[in-house]
């Protein structure tokens, strides 16, 4: 199998004034697109080149490993993110698990913001649902993600300093609240639809 750069589902500038199109073309084309070229060679000379990422993932360590997960961290994370657009989610199921879970929205937009600026270094945040079906704020350092610790990913935040500092230089706290207006609510929820499918 070999591993494919994806498309943005979007154009690259789609997401502006919030997220400039230089800054999604160095992002993509770049820094994922490196990921793939470097997971090729090594899943080929491992003589694992038909596995899958999330095979990789679960079953590899170190390099394999790590740029098979920046891999399909970022494949889920250009799909966390849409145009911006009054996208409501009202009356919806993943909100109502968040008004359960955090209270109401703005207190899980705080936590998440929280949690983002407490990271160290490189790191993603997610949006996730456990093994116990709540959802929960999770840190992943450097190359890592939920798949490994068998919770479900709903919604994928990117705060290695490359994802922001062409647009926000060392202020990750704007490019966060940036983020929040473009998220994409429907990928949350057909996330959370599948893995209530799956456990019936």
């Amino acid at each position: 199998m070999v591993h494919h750069l994806p498309s943005l589902p979007y154009p690259l500038n789609a997401l502006e004034p919030l997220m400039s199109a230089e800054s999604l073309q160095v992002h993509h084309a770049k820094y994922h697109g490196k990921y793939i070229e470097t997971l090729n060679s090594l899943v080929d000379e491992a003589g694992l080149a038909g596995d899958s990422l999330e095979d990789l993932i679960r079953t590899q360590h170190g390099p394999i490993f790590e740029n098979a997960t920046q891999a399909w961290n970022h494949n889920f994370y250009w799909n966390s993110m849409a145009p911006p657009s009054a996208e409501d989610i009202d009356g919806s199921l993943v909100l109502r698990a968040i008004e359960r879970d955090f209270g109401d929205l703005n207190t899980l937009r705080t936590r998440f913001k929280e949690a983002a600026l407490s990271a160290f270094g490189s790191a993603w945040v997610w949006l996730v649902q456990g093994e116990d079906g709540r959802l929960e704020i999770q840190i992943t350092k450097d190359a890592d993600c939920p798949l490994r610790t068998g919770k479900r990913p709903l919604l994928a935040c990117d705060v290695w300093e490359h994802a922001y500092y062409l647009d926000h230089k060392n202020k990750r706290n704007r490019y966060i609240d940036a983020w929040w207006e473009i998220v994409h609510w429907k990928f949350a929820e057909e996330n959370l639809l599948n893995e209530i499918a799956a456990s019936n």
